[in-house]
């Protein structure tokens, strides 16, 4: 791990810590480099503000385990995995979805599941065509529903475990599926 990544980890780690014990609009970057034992210098050499290394953290941390070798056939797995980092940080990641972050966090994930709702409608459209209209229209509609249930459990206190979660969705998306393939839709 090169020095730069190890320095911006320092930082996270940091940030995590006061995130656990106090409100986002409450921490300043004093706060975070007096907790991680760095200058400001150094804080403002790796990140911007601390909205950017907010960003960071969420891509590092449940995007790339969300997106890493992405299919139809691992999103499942995925899912559970972001969820469990997600629930491992509890704290963290409620304290975050509760200020502007909300809207950076739902679109990142509205984007992967829209294009993986998209590319699976594809997949069992077969026999059926679909317009592109109808397929994006479905595809965004779904994509609301999983990433709208996973803010909602954040909200929640993640009271449901990662696997129960995981599996709800998937039930649900699994039974679209199957729905779709015997009542093709009729969108337009």
């Amino acid at each position: 791990m090169s020095e730069s990544m190890i320095t911006k980890q320092a930082i996270a780690t940091g940030f995590k810590k006061l995130m656990n014990e106090k409100p986002f609009d409450k921490i300043t970057i004093l706060d975070i480099t007096k907790t991680c034992g760095l200058n400001r210098q150094t804080f403002y050499y790796h990140f911007q503000d601390k909205y950017e290394l907010l960003n960071w953290i969420f891509y590092n941390e449940v995007i790339l385990v969300l997106t890493k070798d992405l299919s139809l056939d691992t999103w499942p797995d995925n899912l559970y995995n972001m969820l469990t980092v997600m629930k491992e940080n509890g704290t963290f990641y409620r304290n975050a979805i509760n200020h502007s972050f909300q809207e950076e966090f739902k679109n990142y994930l509205l984007n992967i599941s829209e294009e993986l709702f998209y590319n699976t409608i594809d997949h069992i459209k077969g026999d059926y065509p679909m317009p592109e209209d109808d397929q994006k229209f479905l595809s965004r509609f779904l994509s609301f529903g999983v990433v709208d249930s996973i803010v909602w459990w954040i909200k929640e206190d993640m009271v449901r475990s990662p696997l129960t979660l995981k599996k709800q969705i998937v039930s649900l998306i699994n039974e679209c599926k199957m729905y779709a393939t015997k009542h093709p839709p009729t969108l337009s």
